[in-house]
């Protein structure tokens, strides 16, 4: 679903992404690590084309993601963003059905309201939660929301990133499970973006740890612990000595 082929992307002297290659398949749960600045999140942002690589290929789908119809492109896509990123302005069901009521669906706003609430319910929110505002919702409750809107137009691909970011472990927990479940359930190619190491255990297929802008490790999450590599090995344990450099 996504082949990724020599990516390059530098930001001045900073060089971010210095040639990666990754691939996702159809249906498959990938879940990327890695440690703070090292091209998680502008990996993510070449795949939408929010930011213009320097070099190198990405295909999804069989088709180059830089080329034809944007629209057509990011209709493809859900995402969950890591601050929940909804409209304060607007209630729940229309954070929700912002993507129903907008571009090619342009669906009316009672069917939108009824696929909004649909979705909801499926994140385990229940109904009298729509008409509420964002700001009058916990973080938890925020982040069902946003996962709600992610799933509302049933795309191909979801990406997310940082899931659990500001949540407590009962919680994240809870999260993690329906990202599996959902993810499961709709046969989407899941792409996530995390620190958290119960989420990678719970959401992931496939793991692919990246460290000086490229992918050091890539497997199955049953190879993670006896992988042998020792920039994973170190990551996974939390030493200060290995290959990876702590910042001091």
């Amino acid at each position: 679903m996504i082949e990724i082929s020599n990516l390059h992307k530098s930001f001045g002297d900073n060089h971010v992404l210095a040639g990666i290659d990754l691939s996702m398949a159809k249906g498959e749960s990938m879940v990327i690590i890695g440690g703070s600045g090292t091209g998680k999140s502008v990996l993510l942002k070449s795949v939408l084309g929010l930011i213009t690589p320097d070099s190198g290929t990405i295909l999804v789908n069989g088709k180059d993601a830089t080329a034809g119809d944007r629209d057509a492109f990011l209709a493809q896509f859900g995402m969950l963003f890591q601050g929940g990123a909804l409209f304060d302005s607007l209630s729940v069901w229309q954070n929700v059905a912002f993507r129903l009521m907008r571009g090619e669906q342009k669906l009316h706003k009672d069917k939108a309201r009824e696929i909004a609430i649909e979705k909801l319910r499926r994140v385990g929110l229940k109904a009298n939660v729509a008409d509420r505002f964002p700001a009058e919702l916990s973080g938890g409750m925020q982040k069902r929301v946003g996962l709600a809107r992610a799933i509302a137009a049933e795309p191909d691909i979801i990406f997310f990133d940082e899931p659990t970011t500001g949540l407590d472990p009962i919680m994240s927990g809870v999260i993690n499970e329906l990202i599996r479940e959902i993810v499961v359930e709709m046969g989407a190619t899941a792409m996530t973006i995390t620190h958290d190491m119960s989420s990678v255990r719970a959401i992931a297929d496939k793991v692919a740890m990246i460290h000086d802008g490229i992918v050091q490790w890539t497997g199955p999450i049953d190879q993670l612990e006896t992988s042998g590599n020792p920039y994973l090995d170190q990551f996974l344990n939390g030493r200060a000595e290995g290959p990876i450099e702590a910042v001091r």
